[in-house]
């Protein structure tokens, strides 16, 4: 728990699709986990993530390495993704209504590297 946060998702990334690339640099992120088909890895961001702890929601925080991200809007189906498949769809729109029900939506904000070993955590207040 940091600052009174309780940490509900952890991973760390064991490998980054070809493609990744051109999603950051539309404000994108794809996570899976490590049982994503393969047909999804060259765009994907694969983890070792395990447990989602509660469920991911608005007001809740995002942290890539040292980068931090609130989350504004989670779709329909976002949660039942990453708890299934360690799948989610990082949007970094500032919208609060999300694209698409596996969408999660957060602030606008400039995107880090991302690279084997990078650390995604989502904390929220409990």
């Amino acid at each position: 728990m940091e600052n009174g946060r309780v940490t509900k998702y952890t991973a760390k990334v064991t490998d980054i699709g070809p493609l990744v690339s051109d999603f950051i640099d539309a404000g994108i992120l794809v996570f899976f986990g490590s049982e994503a088909p393969e047909e999804l890895r060259e765009f994907s961001i694969i983890h070792d993530g395990k447990t989602l702890l509660e469920p991911v929601c608005a007001g809740d925080i995002i942290h890539l390495d040292e980068a931090r991200f609130k989350v504004l809007a989670v779709g329909d189906v976002a949660n039942n993704n990453l708890s299934a498949l360690g799948h989610i769809i990082v949007k970094f729109n500032g919208q609060d209504a999300p694209e698409m029900p596996g969408d999660i939506c957060t602030e606008i904000g400039k995107l880090p590297e991302i690279r084997v070993g990078s650390l995604l955590q989502i904390t929220g207040s409990g």
